[in-house]
């Protein structure tokens, strides 16, 4: 997932911020893999009869994406931030209207650890989604480090190097956010 500064897709993303619709059809080819496979490995996660796939979860991304208004992305590793938020965002959704169809009050989170978050569990998503947007008020780093591996199924390496930190800057940041966000995650299943 190497980046270099003026590498073909930073260069690509540059014409599109600049309103160069064509460099956004070049640019698909260049990230589609790496984004389907993000997909990918985060829909694998869930449950088996899951409604979205891989493509359509990516399509959705992008979709919102080409949407707005072209970004100012500096580089690979910032699309791939802002698609790993988007796809955050769409699978969050996902679960709040399945979750909002079948909703009894029943629901709590047990969880042992961030990491062994079952994805396929909406009301376990929303929680997450809401104590990740507190984490984020609290230290943004943290919760970019939990978005990118937990949402945009990133390994410690790839957060590393896309974010030009240490892997052990990443590996203590993501501990102190998983415990942050378990805590989160008990209180508000109390309530």
């Amino acid at each position: 997932m190497s980046n270099p500064a003026s590498g073909p897709v930073t260069i690509l993303l540059e014409r599109w911020a600049g309103g160069d619709e064509q460099a956004l059809s070049a640019l698909v080819p260049l990230v589609h893999a790496e984004l389907k496979r993000i997909a990918r490995d985060k829909l694998r996660a869930e449950r088996a009869n899951h409604t979205l796939q891989s493509a359509a979860l990516v399509n959705e991304a992008f979709l919102r994406l080409v949407g707005s208004a072209p970004q100012e992305l500096r580089n690979r590793g910032h699309f791939v931030a802002v698609a790993s938020k988007l796809m955050r965002q769409i699978l969050v959704d996902h679960s709040r209207q399945r979750h909002a169809l079948k909703r009894d009050g029943g629901d709590r989170v047990d969880l042992e650890a961030i990491d062994e978050l079952e994805a396929g569990n909406d009301a376990e998503i929303i929680g997450l989604d809401d104590a990740l947007s507190e984490l984020s008020r609290v230290d943004e780093r943290q919760a970019k480090i939990v978005e990118l591996k937990f949402f945009g199924g990133l390994s410690a390496p790839e957060v590393a190097e896309l974010l030009g930190l240490s892997r052990a800057t990443v590996d203590r940041e993501w501990a102190t956010a998983r415990a942050w966000l378990h805590r989160q995650m008990s209180e508000a299943s109390l309530k």
